[in-house]
């Protein structure tokens, strides 16, 4: 039964039309819906909305429900719509009246908010954790001291080395966790017990829930529509910023390694080969990091193109967000795993390397080396210039 049933059956087009793919994307909501759902219970319990004996049975109920997602036999239908329907349909069949009060005081809108604000931090937590530890991989890697030239408009400009490249890199994914723990400072409110943005007439607790569900305050009851869809555009704006660093490494190895270059060799388990050329392996795990920035970059602009020019309060336009929302996280993360992977089987062309440390490189420095000895810099840029005319 649908949460929302006014005795009609609704047309099965419509049914289809109106659901999406949100009863399968809602497989990720299930354990956080349920965690908010329990916390709920206990303040309608406190506030004596259920019984002991109804919340001890609320509780057991949504327990179970998590642990059968655990084992993949908690199915939600497209009849059921969503998560939130198929959670309260199981507890109504199995406790009678308890299930049919654990609505009480809520809307599906909170309802819906409160669980991706939870399956946000986490997934956000998870980031940062598989962050850290591709740092950890370039720190290693930072340790190589081999010199390497530094280019600028994809020509050598001046010395650098493996320790400076990666350096830069590392320096950048450290630059990116202070968006992603501000994105988790943005979306840290309780948003349950807001209803449908207008709060209810009952003596609801909100701080107990915000506590028992760790946010660290209660958002306002307007405020929790107004930040619909925002929320999932900060979140994927940190995820962004991270893929724009994997992007540009994964271009760099891909330059970097190519036969003309030699600096790198890419683990051989991660190249592909060609169905035609005997000889080829292809850096394909690196040019799919490179694309896949492409599509978290895509879904910011559609959630940003989602929510623009909506008046206050909920819309349903806001269910389109969640996708593209849980599509980022999961390239993020897969992204950031296989580059810690890749780099860690990294090889160091050293002889290569070296044999790129040419004279036109240290052009600056030369030039500095005259200003040390009292001449104006633009002269002495222009006597070394000289030198290297042929290469301009």
């Amino acid at each position: 039964m649908k949460l929302w049933d006014k005795g009609y059956n609704l047309n099965k087009e419509i049914e289809k039309f109106t659901v999406g793919d949100d009863n399968l994307l809602d497989k990720n909501l299930i354990y956080y819906d349920c965690v908010a759902s329990i916390a709920h219970a206990k303040m309608l319990q406190k506030v004596g909305i259920l019984s002991k004996e109804e919340l001890n049975n609320l509780e057991t109920g949504l327990k179970d429900i998590i642990s059968m997602d655990k084992e993949g036999k908690f199915a939600i239908s497209q009849d059921d719509e969503d998560c939130h329907s198929a959670i309260e349909n199981y507890l109504t069949k199995k406790y009678g009246e308890a299930g049919k009060k654990i609505h009480t005081g809520r809307s599906r809108n909170d309802q819906v908010m409160v669980a991706l604000k939870l399956f946000m931090k986490h997934e956000l937590d998870s980031v940062k954790w598989f962050a850290e530890k591709l740092i950890e991989t370039l720190n290693k890697l930072e340790e190589n001291k081999t010199p390497l030239p530094g280019y600028t408009h994809m020509r050598k400009a001046m010395p650098s080395s493996v320790s400076i490249w990666v350096g830069g890199f590392k320096e950048a994914l450290q630059d990116d966790l202070i968006l992603v723990d501000a994105a988790i400072k943005f979306i840290d409110s309780n948003p349950l017990g807001s209803a449908a943005g207008y709060g209810v007439n009952l003596p609801l607790d909100r701080k107990m829930t915000a506590d028992i569900l760790g946010f660290s305050k209660v958002q306002g009851t307007t405020a929790v529509q107004i930040s619909r869809g925002k929320n999932e555009a900060i979140v994927i704006n940190s995820l962004l910023s991270i893929m724009l660093d994997l992007n540009k490494i994964a271009s760099d190895l891909i330059l970097f390694s190519m036969p003309e270059f030699g600096f790198f060799e890419l683990p051989q388990e991660f190249c592909t080969g060609s169905s035609i050329m005997p000889q080829k392996k292809n850096p394909d795990v690196l040019e799919l990091v490179r694309a896949k920035s492409k599509t978290v970059q895509s879904n910011l602009f559609e959630v940003l193109s989602i929510i623009q020019n909506l008046p206050s309060g909920y819309h349903r336009d806001f269910q389109l967000t969640k996708k593209p929302m849980m599509e980022s996280f999961a390239i993020t993360k897969s992204c950031l795993e296989i580059m810690a992977k890749l780099i860690e089987g990294l090889k160091i062309n050293e002889e290569n390397c070296k044999k790129a440390m040419t004279e036109e490189l240290y052009a600056a420095d030369e030039a500095n080396e005259l200003v040390k000895k009292g001449m104006p810099f633009r002269d002495a840029y222009k006597e070394v210039g000289k030198k290297f005319q042929s290469l301009q």
